[in-house]
C-alpha cells in the first residue's frame, strides 16, 4: 500500500460541509478522510496550500477543448486532449459529447470512448451522445439533415454502446423516441436526458415516468413555459424526477431566468452546471468548423453565421463564479452544482463530487478569489500554478 498524502488547507469543502484548519488525507487514489491539521500522524507526506480545497468538477456536456471537437476526431488522443484542456479549470471528470452525426461517426466515438476507458485517460468519465434522435423544430446548432427518429436498430446500437462505455448519457426528444424505448434504454443502464425538443409538459412527464431523468441545457432548444403549456422547461423545473443542466454564461440564459429556476426547482432533482464547451477551451482560436459549418468565437459567444448559439465558450470555474457572483447562489451551492449534483444525476455521487472516505481523490485547490491553483485526479496532481 502506498503511503498517505495529506494536503493541509485553511478551508476544505467536502461537498456537504466546510472544515477549517484541516487536512485531506489521500491514499491509493481515494480519499481516506479529513482530519484536524494538528492531528496528522508522523510519516505521512504533507502538502500545505493557501485558500480552499473542493471536490473536482464533473461536466456532463463537453463537445471539445484544446482545439479538438469530438465530432471531428474520434480517437483516444483526441479524448485525452479534450480532458486535459478542461483540467486547468477544475474539471476532473467529464463526458466528451458527440452531437448529432452519422451512424459511422457515432460508432467511431463509442470505440474511442471504450479505448479511453480501458486506458484510464485522466478525466474521462464516459460519453454523452446528444442526438441524433431530436426534434428538427428545436435543432439549435445540430444539422437537421442528420436528425432522425430512433428505430429498433438505433436502440440496439445504443444498448450495445453501453456495454463498451459503462457511463453513457444520451439526449433524446420525445418526438423521436417514444416512452417504451426510453424505458428499455434506462433498464439497460443508460441515463436518458430530454432536450432539443418542442414536447408538451404531459409528454415530458410521460418520459420521466418511463425513466428519463435529466433535461439538457435547460431553457435552450426546448419548449418554454407559457401560461397554458409549461413545456419541457416547465416539466424540468416542476418535476423532482428531473435533474437539469444549465449553461451559466450570461448568454444562453438570462440571469433573472436562472434565479427563477434556482428558486423554483423541485427536488430531489437538482440544477447542475454544464459548460457545453467547444474546441475553443484552452486555446486562442477565433473560429472552427462543425459538420462543415463555420462557428465564430467573439465576445464570449460561439455562433453560426445566422447568429444561432453553437455551444459555449465556457469553462467550469467561470460557471461557478457566475452562479456565485452574478446569480447570488451561496458558494457551497455553486460548488455542488459543479460537482455533487452532476455526479448524483449520473448515479455516481458515491465516488465523485465529494471529498468523503472512499471517494475518488479528485479535487481542486482554489484561491479566495476562486482562481484554480491546483487540480488532482485520482490523487495525482495534473495542474498547478
Amino acid at each position: 500500500m502506498n503511503d498517505a498524502i495529506a494536503i493541509k488547507a485553511a478551508t476544505i469543502f467536502d461537498g456537504d460541509s466546510w472544515h477549517e484548519e484541516s487536512a485531506l488525507v489521500l491514499r491509493d487514489g481515494v480519499v481516506e478522510g479529513i482530519v484536524a491539521a494538528s492531528g496528522l500522524p508522523a510519516g505521512d507526506e504533507v502538502i500545505s496550500v493557501d485558500g480552499m480545497l473542493v471536490p473536482g468538477f464533473v461536466d456532463l456536456q463537453v463537445n471539445g477543448g484544446g482545439g479538438i471537437m469530438l465530432n471531428d476526431r474520434q480517437d483516444v488522443e483526441a479524448i485525452r486532449t479534450i480532458c486535459a484542456a478542461h483540467a486547468p479549470f477544475g474539471t476532473t471528470a467529464l463526458l466528451p459529447t458527440l452531437i448529432t452525426d452519422t451512424p459511422e461517426i457515432t460508432r467511431s466515438a463509442v470505440e474511442a470512448g471504450a479505448e479511453a476507458g480501458r486506458r484510464k485517460v485522466p478525466g474521462f468519465l464516459g460519453l454523452h451522445l446528444e442526438g441524433p434522435h431530436l426534434s428538427i423544430a428545436r435543432k439549435g446548432a445540430h444539422d437537421p439533415a442528420l436528425i432522425r427518429p430512433m428505430d429498433d436498430g438505433a436502440e440496439a446500437s445504443l444498448i450495445a454502446a453501453h456495454e463498451k462505455v459503462p457511463v453513457l448519457l444520451t439526449t433524446v426528444a420525445p418526438e423521436s423516441v417514444e416512452p417504451a424505448r426510453i424505458e428499455r434504454l434506462v433498464k439497460a443502464g443508460i441515463v436518458v436526458s430530454l432536450g432539443h425538443s418542442d414536447t408538451s409538459y404531459p409528454q415530458a412527464i410521460a418520459c420521466a415516468e418511463a425513466g428519463a431523468s435529466m433535461a439538457t441545457h435547460l431553457f435552450n432548444a426546448m419548449s418554454q413555459i407559457t401560461n397554458r403549456e409549461p413545456g419541457l422547461a416547465g416539466a424540468a423545473i416542476d418535476s423532482g424526477r428531473f435533474f437539469a443542466g444549465i449553461i451559466a454564461d450570461g448568454f444562453h440564459v438570462d440571469p433573472a431566468t436562472i434565479r427563477i429556476a434556482v428558486k423554483a426547482k423541485s427536488s430531489p432533482g437538482r440544477l447542475f452546471l454544464v459548460t457545453d464547451a467547444m474546441a475553443t477551451i484552452g486555446t486562442d482560436m477565433t473560429s472552427f468548423t462543425l459538420n462543415g459549418r463555420t462557428i465564430t468565437r467573439a465576445d464570449g459567444r460561439l455562433t453560426l453565421e445566422d447568429g444561432t448559439l453553437a455551444g459555449a465558450d465556457l469553462d467550469m470555474i467561470s460557471a461557478v463564479r457566475f452562479m456565485h457572483r452574478t446569480i447570488g447562489v451561496e458558494l457551497s451551492e455553486a460548488l455542488r452544482m459543479a460537482s455533487l449534483y452532476p455526479a448524483r444525476a449520473m448515479g455516481l455521487d458515491g465516488s465523485h463530487g465529494r471529498l468523503a472516505k472512499g471517494a475518488r481523490a479528485d479535487l481542486v485547490h482554489l484561491s479566495k478569489g476562486l482562481d484554480v491553483l491546483g487540480v488532482w485526479i485520482r490523487g495525482e496532481q495534473v495542474f498547478f500554478v
